[in-house]
């Protein structure tokens, strides 16, 4: 089965060697999120709730690129 990197700029680009997810047929495998704005690549800022809300928007945005939504999510961890 192939494997294919996905990438949304609307999430914060990986930062090493890794892809933002990879699909792999119709699951997706998506790599961890922190709470950087894509558009800067800073920490948010705020609390707690702000960073959260930060790094589900990122999610959001790689699921949205692999063609999925946050809805579709089997397990997180």
């Amino acid at each position: 089965m192939s494997k294919k990197p996905v990438h949304s700029d609307n999430a914060p680009g990986a930062i090493g060697t890794y892809s933002q997810a990879i699909q792999s047929g119709n699951l997706v495998f998506m790599s961890g999120q922190i709470p950087l704005v894509p558009a800067t690549m800073e920490i948010v800022e705020g609390d707690f709730e702000a960073r959260a809300t930060q790094v589900f928007e990122n999610l959001k945005a790689v699921a949205e690129a692999a063609g999925g939504t946050l809805d579709q999510i089997v397990k997180v961890s």
